[in-house]
Formats: structure tokens, C-alpha cells, sequence
């Protein structure tokens, strides 16, 4: 253990001297909460209960527990990744255009690394399902299997979608598209409107973070006004709860009438609201807590698999809960969720599941960047391939801009890796044998 630490500390200070000074490292911080966020909500709140006749239906704590809903209001964290990405996609464009770089360019390079590991899955689980069904597994426990990993995609749908208008919307007050929810939850609960309107909210509802975003690269907000978002924003969603009867629950339980994000309601983006103000409270704090470079270095790499995290947390899970079958009904695992019993050991069970999510990284990574890239490095008058390392993307931290160019040459094993971010090139060196790689940003 003391040498693990002795190695991460000195990568971690290379990976710290390599990012650019310019670099707002709380932005980084900010979406790597909010994929954790996520995924540790959806193991806490999601279990697979074998039936009597051998089929597989999800349940939740909260359908039985329903005083555990405030665990929902920690780990819904989607409004925050809304905002990070307005605010991210905004000043990308904006850098694209001083650049000469065309919309259409703009577009297709950053939803290249957003669907680019979409495929991955799809592909696994095409195959998957088809191996069970010729299986004879029951088709309710496929398509139930089939739902909780595929179920990630309609987030991505919908931020693809916010990503393309950026250069309509970035300069849209919030209110209008909050208008929009107002009105469209005011016709489906007040007059009782048809039910199908609300996937309007779909769009609108994420807009309003994403909007919230897109003011905040023109300018960060007060404090005064992250404040009124957090606390208006709570004020309205427990006044909602109380006396509108929206669900208290910011997250979809198994058999409610309503749900909160599917689709989202005006209690959903209010809830949002003040997420969003907290989050713009913790820039400061987040920016010193960034400055240890351990704790950058972390965030760094976190943000450069963050799809892959995303998009495999759910089939963690599932392979976890199928292997465990072979051990009969674990608790917290197989059994109905409906105790503080189960709560314990779902607790006990999540080192397991990151454990499983780690299996999935590391299978898939490379996926999330365009596949291991290659280069030559000459030794004793000879060539070889060598992968790229992929601690020497370390520093790139989920760039913003265009991808990355790699040039590996040298002799003794010197590896010169070229990184493209904004007007500045990182340069990264690796000495010979087994030391780890050096960073710095050179001019």
C-alpha cells in the first residue's frame, strides 16, 4: 500500500503540472459528481427480484420505503451534468468560431466522443439478447435486462439534441423554457390535459439547466444569485410536494402514477434549480479542493472515461446480481427491497459493483477514445508498435476542444505525445523501462 502511494503521487503531480493554468478545474469536478451521482443512485435505488416462475422484475427501496426518498434528492444529479454541459459546449463554440472552425465541424467532433462508445454497448447487448432468448430465458427478464442498460441512452439523446441548438439557445433566458414547463404540467395535473404532453417537458425541462449553463460561460454568477436558485428553488419544490402532491421522490419508482423524470416535471426542474445553485456555491471550494493534485489527478481521469462509467454502470450491475443466482437469493441483491435489512446489505454490495464497473472500463475504455492509438518507437535501430499509454491522456481531462494528435518517436523508448487544447500543446515524455510518464504544457 505505502508503494501505491508513493507511485500515485509523483504521476499525480505530473498530471497537475501538465494542465493548463487557464483550465477551470472545478468544471471537471463538477461533472465527475454527477456521474458518480448517478450511478451510486441507481444501485442504491435499483434491485432484480427473481419471481416464483424464474423471471427477473426490477423493484425499488422506494416503493416500500418511501421515507428513503430523500437518498433521490443526493443522487439525482442530472440537472448539474445539464449545467456543466451548456456552460462547456457554449465556450467550445465560441473557440470553434475564433478558430474559423465551421458549425458543422464543431457538431460532429463532439458528438463523435459522445456516441462514439454507444456502439460498444448496443453491440454487447444486440448479441446478449439474442444469446438468451435462444436460451429460453424468458423474454419479461430479457426485455427487463434489456431496459436497465439501454435505459442511459435517452439522456444522451437528449443532451445530442441541446448540443446541436447551442448556437440558439445560448443566449436564452432559463425562464422561457421553465415557462414552458409551467404550462405544460398546469395543463396535464390542473385541467386534466393528455398525458403526452408532458414529453414536451423532455426537452424543455433539461433546457433550463442548459440555459443556466450558457449564462454562466458569459459570465459566473453571484453569489447572491447561485443563493436565490438554491433556495427558491427548494422553496418551490417543497411547496409542490406538500401542497400540489408531486411525488417526493426526484427519481421513477416501479408502479408510481407519476413520476418526477419520466418525464420530467416542474417539481423535477425546480429540484433542479437548486441543485444548480448549490453547484455554482461549490465553484470556490471545488477550485482549492482541485489544487491537491492528488485529488486533480483523480477527477482528470475520471472525466476521461465518463461515458464509459455512465454508459456501464447499469450492466455492472446486472452482472453482478446474475452471478450471484449461482450462490442462490443474496440479501441485498435478489431479495424484495423492503427493509432496512435489504438497505445494509445493498450497502455492502456496492464495492462490488464498482468492482464489476472496473471489469466494464476496463474492457471498453478505449472505445470512449477512439480505440488505442498507435505509434513507433524506435530501440536499438529497430521499430515496434506500442499502445498509448493511457495515463499520458491524463492531463487532457475530457478536453473541449478538437481531438488530440499523437507523435511517438524517439530512441531508448521516448515517447513525444502532442496534445491539442485551445492555442497551447502538451508535450508528454516517458523515460525508459518502467517509470512513469512525465507531463508539461509546452508553449
Amino acid at each position: 500500500m505505502t508503494e501505491l502511494r508513493l507511485s500515485i503521487r509523483p504521476f499525480a503531480r505530473r498530471v497537475d503540472a501538465a494542465t493548463p493554468a487557464h483550465r477551470d478545474r472545478a468544471v471537471d469536478a463538477l461533472r465527475a459528481l454527477a456521474i458518480c451521482g448517478v450511478v451510486l443512485g441507481h444501485w442504491c435505488v435499483t434491485a432484480l427480484v427473481p419471481d416464483g416462475d424464474g423471471t427477473l422484475h426490477t423493484a425499488s427501496p422506494l416503493d416500500d420505503m418511501p421515507w428513503l426518498a430523500p437518498v433521490s434528492w443526493l443522487f439525482q444529479t442530472l440537472a448539474v451534468f445539464f449545467l456543466v454541459g451548456g456552460h462547456v459546449a457554449t465556450k467550445s463554440l465560441a473557440s470553434a468560431r475564433e478558430r474559423g472552425d465551421t458549425y458543422g465541424r464543431w457538431l460532429r467532433a463532439r458528438l463523435g466522443r459522445l456516441f462514439r462508445p454507444v456502439a460498444a454497448v448496443l453491440t454487447l447487448w444486440t448479441v446478449a439478447a439474442a444469446g438468451m432468448l435462444l436460451a429460453g430465458v424468458p423474454l419479461t427478464t430479457v426485455h427487463t435486462l434489456g431496459k436497465l442498460a439501454l435505459s442511459p441512452m435517452w439522456f444522451l439523446l437528449v443532451f445530442a439534441g441541446l448540443t446541436a441548438l447551442t448556437p440558439l439557445v445560448a443566449r436564452l433566458s432559463p425562464l422561457w423554457p421553465l415557462a414552458v414547463v409551467l404550462h405544460v404540467d398546469l395543463i396535464r395535473f390542473g385541467f386534466g390535459g393528455p398525458s403526452w404532453l408532458g414529453w414536451i417537458n423532455v426537452a424543455a425541462g433539461w433546457l433550463v439547466p442548459y440555459t443556466l449553463g450558457a449564462a454562466w460561460s458569459r459570465a459566473e454568477p453571484a453569489r447572491r444569485s447561485a443563493w436565490t436558485l438554491l433556495v427558491g428553488g427548494a422553496v418551490a419544490t417543497a411547496g409542490l410536494v406538500l401542497c400540489a402532491g408531486y411525488p417526493a421522490s426526484m427519481v421513477g419508482v416501479p408502479g408510481a402514477a407519476v413520476s418526477n423524470l419520466n418525464p420530467p416535471t416542474l417539481a423535477a426542474v425546480t429540484f433542479g434549480l437548486a441543485q444548480c445553485g448549490g453547484a455554482l456555491l461549490l465553484l470556490d471550494p471545488l477550485r482549492r479542493w482541485m489544487r491537491r493534485p492528488v485529488a486533480w489527478a483523480a477527477i482528470a481521469l475520471a472525466n476521461l472515461s465518463a461515458m464509459t462509467i455512465f454508459l456501464w454502470h447499469q450492466t455492472a450491475l446486472m452482472a453482478v446480481t446474475a452471478m450471484g443466482l449461482l450462490a442462490g437469493r443474496l440479501p441485498g441483491l435478489h431479495t424484495t427491497p423492503d427493509s432496512l435489512v435489504w438497505v445494509a446489505a445493498r450497502g455492502a454490495w456496492l464495492p462490488v459493483f464498482g468492482l464489476g464497473l472496473a471489469v466494464c472500463w476496463a474492457a471498453f475504455r478505449t472505445h470512449e477514445r477512439g480505440g488505442a492509438v498507435r505509434g513507433r518507437v524506435r530501440a536499438g535501430g529497430a521499430s515496434r508498435a506500442v499502445p498509448r499509454a493511457p495515463e499520458a491522456c491524463a492531463a487532457r481531462s475530457f478536453p473541449d476542444e478538437m481531438p488530440h494528435e499523437v507523435r511517438i518517436s524517439g530512441a531508448r523508448g521516448c515517447v513525444h505525445q502532442r496534445l491539442r487544447h485551445g492555442a497551447r500543446t502538451a508535450t508528454t515524455q516517458a523515460a525508459p523501462g518502467n517509470e512513469p510518464l512525465s507531463l508539461g504544457w509546452a508553449p
